[in-house]
């Protein structure tokens, strides 16, 4: 299946740009681009890392993530946000992963969660507090990043790309227009043309598969928090989605937030974006550096 330019567009519509930080000290940041985190099936694995210059202590990162609808996109698409994570004091990457449908579910999944695996790895010499990650993603990166959140190594999804002996879950997550369930009562085309190139097959023909790719699938105790955003008019992820995830995360003891962007669709920028994203920061604030 070939996907087309206008479909990939609908999944990547979520790009933003580095929001200013309301009432704080501008912090230079260091930038190193280009960076192997993986090599899986001969394909070289890329993230970019921005800290806070002359960092000398162990702080907490956050873990950047694009979408694209897991078939396009690029890491770059949130270098800015990655600048301001780095300076709001944080060790931020904004990382690369296989796209489908080449690359089907769970490789996806698989490549990010090694990419956390990488930075535990590497936690000393990145000044990285191993204890305290989040991660934030956009459309196809907001469910990746829920997925951070929400798997355990029991569920069998973190995959051979390196350094299986560090943990892969993340602290906090923070979700812009992310899919929760990818078992739905009703497919648009678009839909179902997006999740039958990501789990490879028509839904109908994989609701196993796409019950294993769902992040409301793994909600249980002592997963991450989670600050989900959702648009009321997103002619791709209902609102129901965020209802769904904020349900299990709540009965599970998880503390949990959705705010719905009233009138937005799968995306927004301006003010609306600036204002999410410092709410987004705040959350960040509140679970990974709690002191």
């Amino acid at each position: 299946m070939r996907a087309t330019p206008r479909l990939l567009a609908l999944f990547a519509a979520v790009v933003v740009t580095s929001p200013s930080a309301r009432g704080e000290q501008p912090v230079e940041v260091d930038v190193q681009n280009d960076v192997t985190y993986a090599t899986v099936d001969g394909e070289e694995l890329k993230l970019d890392l921005a800290r806070p210059r002359g960092l000398d202590r162990a702080t907490p990162a956050i873990v950047l993530i694009h979408g694209g609808g897991w078939m396009g996109g690029r890491r770059q698409d949130m270098t800015g946000v990655m600048k301001q994570a780095a300076a709001r004091g944080y060790v931020a990457a904004t990382v690369s992963y296989r796209f489908a449908p080449k690359h089907p579910f769970p490789a996806q999944v698989e490549d990010v969660k090694c990419a956390v695996r990488y930075l535990r790895a590497h936690a000393q010499e990145l000044a990285i507090d191993p204890k305290q990650i989040g991660a934030m993603g956009m459309s196809a990166g907001a469910h990746l990043s829920m997925m951070l959140g929400a798997l355990d190594s029991k569920d069998g999804l973190e995959g051979d790309g390196g350094n299986p002996e560090q943990p892969s879950k993340v602290q906090a997550v923070v979700s812009f227009v992310g899919p929760t369930n990818l078992i739905l009562p009703n497919y648009s085309p678009v839909q179902d043309q997006i999740v039958t190139a990501f789990v490879g097959g028509k839904p109908a023909e994989k609701k196993e598969e796409c019950r294993r790719a769902s992040p409301v699938t793994y909600v249980d105790k002592g997963d991450a928090p989670m600050l989900l955003f959702f648009g009321t008019k997103d002619p791709l992820v209902a609102t129901d989605q965020a209802y769904q995830m904020c349900e299990a995360l709540s009965a599970a003891g998880v503390p949990a937030r959705v705010e719905m962007i009233v009138g937005a669709g799968h995306g927004w920028v301006g003010r609306e974006m600036t204002r999410t994203m410092d709410d987004a920061f705040g959350f960040f604030a509140e679970h990974l550096k709690p002191e």
